[in-house]
């Protein structure tokens, strides 16, 4: 089944020197853009991350010091990143969870303002797991009766992640083969960011997720707590989650001077 598409959506998978969203680094990355007639166009690029890549994350993906030494960094591939995906949704396999977090870091540090207000996001993982509950080489095992024999290569994850999702369409009627209908089947809480520091209320209102005023507005404790913000700047916080709250800062502002 080909998939229905209003605009192109762009799978994509990231190897990197760990898990930390804010910390951690890409070193490879991979796109398989699908237009709405069908074309496909795909690029991947091994990124030189500036830190060591530790050896138990090399022994998982393949990817040595060595190997990315002579590799241009992120920043100067992000342009070409992202004019790649700026027109499109986005794909992937845990992508909600870690790999757009953590493309949206490497983006906003190397100064691309990277945004998803208008961008819908499906997760092939979510999909999985409420329908299946198995990984990515048990889900291309299932779904397309083929062994993943490079699982943790970008490339093959990224193929796998586009042709499972096909498949799912195909084996599920509920499933509605609309990129809005999959991104909010994937989606999991109601994130106002992507690490889940702030979250919407049955309003539709930002609120936090942690620490003293967990479950409180976030225009209230800005309200009447001012210093809060500039704590939360200075913080170890993702810089996607304070763009948010910059946005959310400067929505008060003006609404106090209209």
């Amino acid at each position: 089944m080909q998939l229905n598409l209003i605009k192109p959506i762009c799978f994509f998978d990231l190897e990197t020197t760990g898990i930390n969203i804010s910390k951690d680094r890409i070193v490879e990355i991979s796109i398989l853009k699908v237009y709405p007639d069908g074309k496909e166009e795909s690029k991947t690029w091994i990124v030189n991350p500036e830190m060591p890549i530790p050896a138990e994350v090399t022994a998982i993906h393949g990817i040595s010091d060595s190997d990315v030494a002579d590799k241009p960094t992120f920043k100067a591939l992000s342009k070409d990143i992202y004019n790649m995906i700026k027109d499109s949704d986005l794909g992937g396999f845990n992508s909600n969870r870690f790999d757009i977090p953590l493309l949206a870091e490497e983006l906003l540090r190397a100064g691309v303002d990277f945004d998803m207000k208008n961008t819908r996001s499906v997760d092939v993982q979510t999909i999985f797991h409420k329908m299946e509950q198995r990984t990515l080489v048990a889900a291309y095992k299932f779904y397309c009766d083929k062994d993943l024999n490079d699982a943790h290569s970008a490339a093959a994850d990224t193929k796998a992640t586009y042709e499972v999702l096909k498949a799912q369409l195909d084996r599920y009627e509920d499933l509605e083969n609309d990129t809005k209908f999959l991104a909010e089947f994937s989606s999991r809480k109601k994130f106002a960011d992507f690490a889940g520091f702030l979250i919407f209320n049955k309003e539709g209102e930002e609120c936090f997720s942690f620490g003293k005023h967990k479950g409180k507005r976030v225009l209230d404790v800005l309200d009447k707590e001012p210093g809060y913000f500039g704590w939360l700047l200075n913080a170890d916080f993702p810089l996607y989650t304070k763009k948010v709250l910059t946005a959310i800062k400067l929505r008060q502002f003006n609404n106090k001077l209209s």
